[in-house]
């Protein structure tokens, strides 16, 4: 790989997918690895199909991140998923596809690096680990920085549809939001991370109710005068599940939907469980509203 990304990234051009490879056993989604017999193997499968549909970037976590999920520990999120990325590197590498490691833990972030990820997806937006932001700098390598207000309290679940988050009050979405992701910018920027490092997520279902996950993704535009790539997640999210009354497995409508007005609003990546699909919906919505994109697909 040469430079930050393996493909010249053509911001505001062309819509980016990253698709989900969950190394868990509770994945919200229904959708973790961990309880197959040969992990590694069931990993590369998924990572092959992924590829072999469009993906742009494959993101490999370790730890559940949904509503009342039990945090792992280092040691344990290294053991699950090093070895997947060891793997995964080769046909990474042969296809000219980033590979994202879902982590806020500075451990973790570092031997995956070492393992053969080329990117950094911390949830926390370096609010957890104060050391995570040495090694991106340390490594040079772009890092996601999520908006993320999750607080087990505010979690309620139901066995239908998942967990949710209720009472976050918010005076301001969209400014709270855009200053919260400006602290954790100015995080990065201490520890020397460079702009060209720096992507934004506004943590879609993190922290937030239906109705102000709703008005974020709407309302994605006012973040792009910070002037940096915008990653959204909204794939199978319980905003979803919760607006249509549907389980995570009966959301591939409604991530469709959200996912084109992501990319209308001014999304750059949008991370998902489905890629097959969602490359489709990806390649329509920017024919649509980048009609300037080559008709070409090649990254």
């Amino acid at each position: 790989m040469t430079g930050l990304f393996p493909f010249p990234p053509r911001w505001g051009q062309r819509t980016y997918i990253m698709g989900i490879l969950n190394i868990t056993p509770d994945s919200f989604s229904g959708d973790g690895l961990l309880s197959h017999r040969d992990l590694v193997q069931a990993a590369l499968e998924q990572a092959g199909r992924f590829v072999g549909a469009g993906a742009d970037i494959l993101d490999i976590g370790g730890e559940s991140t949904r509503p009342g999920a039990q945090p792992v520990s280092a040691v344990e999120e290294i053991e699950r998923i090093v070895p997947v990325v060891r793997a995964v590197a080769k046909l990474a590498a042969e296809a000219g596809v980033v590979i994202s490691v879902d982590t806020y833990k500075a451990e973790v972030a570092e031997a995956a690096l070492e393992a053969g990820a080329h990117w950094i997806n911390d949830v926390w937006g370096l609010r957890a680990d104060p050391y995570l932001a040495e090694v991106a700098a340390g490594r040079k390598v772009p890092l996601v920085l999520m908006h993320n207000r999750s607080r087990p309290t505010n979690a309620e679940l139901q066995q239908r549809l998942g967990g949710r988050y209720v009472g976050m009050v918010y005076r301001d979405l969209l400014a709270e939001v855009r200053l919260e992701l400006q602290e954790s910018i100015a995080l990065a920027h201490a520890a020397g991370i460079s702009d060209e490092c720096i992507i934004l997520d506004p943590g879609i279902g993190f922290g937030k109710t239906v109705s102000q996950n709703l008005e974020l993704l709407n309302r994605l535009g006012d973040l792009r005068a910070l002037g940096y790539p915008l990653l959204i997640g909204p794939s199978r999210k319980s905003f979803i599940g919760y607006t249509l009354d549907l389980p995570p497995d009966q959301r591939l409508e409604g991530t469709a939907a959200a996912v084109a007005v992501g990319i209308v609003r001014g999304a750059d990546i949008v991370r998902v469980h489905d890629v097959e699909f969602m490359v489709r919906v990806a390649r329509m919505t920017d024919a649509i509203v980048r009609p300037s994109v080559p008709e070409e697909v090649d990254r």
